[in-house]
């Protein structure tokens, strides 16, 4: 891939810490309950469909949402610099795990802390080479309510439009998981993992 050898791909000395230094993370934040609010709704009715938005993928390519129908999708604002990156790791074993019947979707955003400040094709290649990253991941973007806020994400956060949910991510790594039919079902906070039984569990639902 051309634009790996063009830009910064390795991880800096803060980022291997914090992929080391993970699980103890993981542990410290359940037991002071940060980052742990989840919320699930399997009956709401969106009043906008969510196969009605589009997006664009990190390399530019547009991707509609609509060729997501009959499979269920976890939607994850990321980011390269956080407590919260080894869930890549977990993510890409989720996506390889549940081929069949989900897809995992990733949006870089620099919202929390300025912790994704590269560009798209350093993203790219940093997620590729560290955590073998191959779900697609969209142009960064703000996750965040406001006047910039990616179009998804005003859907995932909007109980207008998506029929309950008005949490927008709190933190890096929040999930949101849509079904089969196009309906947001779960908002999981950033310190359930991808790999956990919380989430298993609503994605063999």
């Amino acid at each position: 891939m051309e634009i790996a050898n063009r830009n910064s791909k390795n991880m800096t000395g803060r980022q291997k810490v914090l992929k080391a230094v993970y699980p103890l993370w993981i542990w410290w934040a359940n037991k002071r309950g940060i980052n742990n609010k989840k919320a699930s709704n399997e009956i709401a009715i969106p009043s906008v469909s969510f196969y009605s938005l589009k997006d664009t993928l990190i390399d530019g390519t547009g991707f509609d949402l609509s060729q997501l129908k009959g499979k269920k999708v976890l939607l994850v604002n990321t980011a390269s610099d956080c407590g919260y990156t080894g869930q890549y790791d977990d993510l890409q074993k989720l996506s390889e795990k549940y081929k069949d019947k989900l897809v995992v979707i990733g949006f870089p955003a620099n919202d929390f802390k300025e912790q994704e400040k590269g560009t798209d094709e350093e993203i790219a290649s940093f997620c590729k080479l560290n955590f073998g990253v191959r779900f697609p991941l969209m142009k960064k973007s703000s996750v965040k309510k406001g006047p910039g806020q990616n179009k998804i994400f005003q859907w995932l956060s909007d109980p207008a439009q998506n029929g309950w949910n008005g949490q927008q991510p709190s933190w890096n790594f929040c999930k949101y998981l849509v079904d089969e039919n196009g309906r947001l079902t779960n908002y999981f906070a950033s310190t359930v993992e991808p790999m956990g039984n919380e989430l298993i569990n609503a994605i063999n639902q």
